[in-house]
């Protein structure tokens, strides 16, 4: 456990595996975290999209995607709702990149795989012995 500041509100507080902030604004995430439970627990509001659920509830984008990368809102009931890719924005279901930003990365591991083999490779130049000797 460490004493770091709170990035939310920038007081001190001892930072443990289980809280990335203070006990106060820990606390006010909680409150945030009932009111959009309450709000999705209506059957016609699972249809909401990221937009309209922050419209209604007041709270922030960033923190209903932490909440659902904390996995403490699925998806699975949500049609509508995702979160951006890591990559390039885009919305996405599970993961951290889309799957054209996979592919994309994965494309380039492999050239960088390509080119450590190239430099591996030992060339191997024969003489003859006319050549050696200088004739």
């Amino acid at each position: 456990m460490n004493l770091e500041n709170c990035p939310v509100c920038g007081r001190l507080f001892v930072r443990s595996p289980f809280r990335d902030i203070c006990p106060s604004c820990h606390e006010e995430e909680e409150r945030q975290f009932q009111t959009v439970v309450q709000f999705l627990r209506r059957r016609e509001n699972r249809l909401a999209t990221m937009e309209q659920i922050v419209d209604a509830t007041g709270v922030p984008e960033t923190l209903l995607v932490k909440f659902i990368k904390s996995g403490r809102l699925t998806l699975a009931q949500l049609p509508n709702l995702g979160y951006p890719c890591d990559r390039c924005g885009k919305l996405i279901r599970e993961g951290r990149m889309c799957a054209d930003c996979s592919k994309d990365l994965q494309g380039q591991l492999e050239m960088v795989k390509k080119e450590e083999q190239k430099k591996k490779q030992v060339f191997r130049t024969y003489y003859t012995d006319k050549e050696r000797n200088g004739r």
